[in-house]
């Protein structure tokens, strides 16, 4: 009989990544809670979004599996559905470490404190964030709940420190309210730190060097890593470029990356989950750093697996749920390179063209494996887009496959040209 698993803001495009894993034949997808309501919404309701989920659940013909993709909530709400129908889960504890910068920093500093930059949590309402500094300029400042670099500054003196501590005193609501309520449902309050919620903001010392995000998974305690992808930035060093598999950083960095990866999630007690982690490779120095822990599949990533081994890492998810180790992943794929390509607009102004269906499908003639995400209206101005970092705006979403990195490049580009976006100005992109 059919298993049934149910996604988290499930769409048209990670549905059709999830029926590209092995058995997808035998499985019944459902979606739990609309992906409107789960990506990018004005606010989170959390009480009325679990209420939903529930109901939908209790409705079904059976639950077998629970599943998502996405960043908080939906990440945060897994282990507390799970933990109600009785299915394998990792902790909210453990999950809310990931979640909260912070916290997840004060993890850093006891067990990798060699991967742990400098870092400082402020509270945005006080009086004046300069008066508790203790952090030596330029640093990164952001709250500590939020994803895709929302609310992301880098602060180089005190005003621009009281100026970025302004803005995000204004919106941090949208993801510290939830996480507060999230925060409820934690059983062993504690193992979360003392200090710290989900309306903390978090300065960090800078690191920089070769980004890359480790794919992984935890399985009755122990930690697997299956892929190494990196992640290109644009000139700015803030705004990614592409994510690209598999990594061309030397093996021994990924081995050290790996050790460390160990260390901190057996630290934190994750397990029953896949995970994706960021880190920072320093050539000069040869130090390594931790960015950020997600107790997710990156879905960034699930079209390049897809293109380079035959199937999205969703099968990761699908079989850590069902309390499976995953057989992950088979050199089945088209291309031996895949990557995601993120075309950004460096300035505001108003779109005056996109690329028509016709166009797009007219290129996947010539490119089979192409997926073209548009992210933006013809008539609409960049500016309203939500969620962007805080220095582009990006348009739409690119995955490629190819023999090798040049290979890979030059095909975004010249699809780029062909798609042909076009403004109401004359701007900078990463593109031309």
């Amino acid at each position: 009989m059919s298993k049934h698993i149910f996604v988290i803001g499930l769409d048209d495009l990670n549905l059709a990544e999830l029926q590209t894993v092995h058995n997808a034949a035998d499985y019944t997808f459902h979606g739990l809670v609309p992906y409107e309501t789960m990506v990018n919404p004005p606010s989170y309701p959390m009480e009325a979004i679990m209420a939903e989920a529930r109901r939908t659940l209790q409705e079904a013909p059976a639950v077998d599996a629970i599943i998502g993709h996405w960043d908080f909530p939906t990440t945060s709400m897994l282990p507390i559905l799970r933990r109600e129908w009785g299915l394998p889960t990792p902790s909210l504890e453990s999950v809310l470490y990931c979640e909260n910068k912070y916290w997840n920093r004060l993890a850093g500093e006891q067990a990798i404190p060699e991967c742990t930059p400098d870092f400082q949590g402020f509270d945005p309402y006080e009086d004046d964030p300069v008066a508790s500094l203790d952090l030596a300029f330029p640093f990164w400042l952001k709250p500590s709940v939020a994803f895709s670099s929302y609310l992301g500054f880098r602060v180089e003196n005190e005003d621009q420190l009281r100026s970025a501590m302004s803005m995000i005193r204004d919106n941090i609501h949208v993801f510290a309210e939830p996480f507060d309520h999230i925060m409820q449902y934690a059983t062993d309050r504690d193992r979360l730190p003392p200090r710290g919620n989900g309306a903390t903001a978090i300065g960090e010392a800078l690191i920089s060097g070769r980004l890359c995000t480790l794919e992984g998974y935890v399985h009755q305690g122990q930690v697997v890593v299956y892929a190494v992808i990196d992640s290109l930035r644009a000139a700015n060093q803030v705004s990614f470029f592409s994510y690209q598999y598999p990594s061309q950083l030397p093996d021994g960095v990924q081995n050290r990356m790996i050790a460390s990866a160990e260390r901190i999630l057996s630290h934190i007690g994750l397990d029953h989950t896949p995970f994706n982690m960021e880190f920072f490779w320093d050539e000069a120095t040869d130090r390594i750093w931790l960015l950020e822990i997600n107790s997710r599949i990156s879905k960034s990533h699930c079209p390049i697996f897809h293109i380079a081994t035959g199937a999205s890492h969703h099968e990761v998810a699908i079989e850590l749920a069902f309390g499976q180790r995953p057989d992950f992943p088979r050199p089945e794929g088209r291309y031996p390179m895949a990557g995601k390509f993120m075309p950004r607009v460096f300035a505001d102004t108003r779109v005056t063209r996109i690329p028509t269906h016709e166009e797009i499908e007219a290129l996947q003639r010539q490119y089979p494996e192409l997926i073209v995400e548009v992210g933006v209206d013809e008539g609409m101005q960049l500016s309203e887009l939500p969620n962007q970092d805080s220095y582009s705006f990006e348009i739409a979403d690119i995955f490629l496959g190819a023999q090798d990195e040049p290979e890979l490049h030059q095909k975004f580009y010249t699809v780029m040209e062909l798609l042909d976006f076009q403004f109401a100005d004359v701007v900078p992109t990463n593109y031309r």
